[in-house]
């Protein structure tokens, strides 16, 4: 058992900015400081292979072991990032890698680096083929089913039917759950979509959120120590942890949540508070919804719960995005990649000026074109 359970080691951080033009000392992301004692980040990407495989669930984690806190921090998947390319949802990242000869969860990796001002310790890729399996390996879970959720698509080999109220879930109606997002029906021999959250992704956000506390509760109720090995191997097995994590560290971490005795109440799940905002594109012909990150509340969510360094984060080791009146982009780093993007646009755009829980609509970014820019990467820290 104790070759089995293996203490992870902080992964060296690379700097995305080795491309920066020299002698450009703007700030960046933090990648290097006096580190908070087993202080444990981490990225989990759910990846929708039979969607196209956009990544809608990003997810930022920390794990205080020896505060025994569980921090879990969402990125609503219509974000915008400072990319440069027309649609710049956080989502789209992943499929536009490779015009840029990067890697797609590398280049995730990167631009949510901005978006919180430090690099993740660790990557996690759970593909929804997946989510299944790891709920049936851990019992099924007693959840409350907020809708009844009607949707069939052949195209994609996904068929969702829940009644809504509390019942237990078991792993194929786990992702029938967390895939959901409208209903549909053929009426008159048409096919009709209604229904779905009243505040779009955020509504589907909330209820992943919900869920997964529920799977960890299950976890937390089923698991001890002498369960570790296995089910970390039944973990390991369906999560892609980019070579950075073994099935030993995945069994370490168990263990510190067992014998530290980590519960619910140490468990908090969040969403970058955001607004809404709706900006033209000029490659799909029409306004597109977007969430911008509110800059001094997710510094302060950041830096209170997420933060892995001694010394807080300030703002300017941020790249929020904001949508100006002119329908011109602007950021707080002072640089936008998209060059285009930065000039007025006839006040083109709309701002819903709420908060973080605005609905941010439910427009898919992958596969649009866009006009690229000309201008410099993005200055090294």
């Amino acid at each position: 058992y104790k070759l089995l359970v293996v203490k992870p080691e902080i992964p060296n951080v690379v700097d995305p900015n080795t491309e920066a033009s020299p002698g450009m000392e703007m700030n960046g992301p933090k990648l290097s400081g006096d580190r908070k004692e087993e202080f444990y980040t981490f990225l989990v990407v759910g990846r929708d292979t039979g969607g196209g495989g956009n990544t809608d669930t990003i997810m930022v984690m920390s794990y205080d072991i020896p505060n025994q806190q569980l921090n879990v921090l969402n990125i609503p998947r219509d974000t915008m990032v400072n990319v440069p390319w027309d649609v710049k949802k956080v989502n789209s990242i992943y499929n536009w890698a490779a015009n840029y000869d990067k890697d797609g969860i590398d280049y995730l990796k990167e631009e949510i680096s901005y978006l919180i001002g430090f690099q993740p310790d660790f990557t996690v890729v759970v593909e929804w083929e997946a989510v299944g399996e790891l709920v049936d390996a851990i019992g099924p879970v007693w959840f409350d089913v907020p809708y009844d959720m009607n949707y069939d698509d052949g195209t994609q080999d996904l068929y969702i039917h829940l009644e809504a109220g509390p019942q237990e879930i078991d792993g194929d109606e786990a992702m029938q759950l967390l895939r959901w997002r409208k209903n549909n029906k053929i009426e008159n021999g048409k096919l009709v979509v209604y229904g779905g959250y009243p505040n779009g992704d955020l509504g589907r956000i909330q209820t992943q959120q919900d869920f997964l506390k529920a799977v960890i509760e299950t976890c937390l109720n089923n698991l001890t120590v002498d369960k570790i090995p296995a089910l970390a191997q039944v973990f390991f097995n369906n999560v892609d942890t980019r070579g950075t994590l073994t099935v030993n560290n995945i069994a370490w971490f168990a263990q510190e949540a067992i014998l530290g005795g980590l519960s619910m109440d140490n468990v908090n799940f969040m969403t970058l508070p955001c607004e809404g905002a709706w900006v033209y594109s000029r490659t799909v012909g029409n306004k597109q919804s977007y969430v911008t990150p509110i800059p001094d509340e997710t510094l302060e969510m950041v830096n209170t719960y997420f933060n892995p360094y001694l010394e807080d984060i300030e703002l300017n080791e941020l790249d929020l995005m904001i949508v100006n009146e002119d329908g011109s982009l602007s950021s707080t780093s002072g640089h936008v990649e998209d060059t285009y993007a930065a000039k007025p646009q006839g006040g083109s755009s709309s701002s819903s000026g709420s908060s973080s829980s605005s609905g941010s609509g439910s427009s898919s970014s992958s596969g649009n074109s866009g006009t690229t820019s000309t201008s410099t990467p993005k200055p090294s820290s």
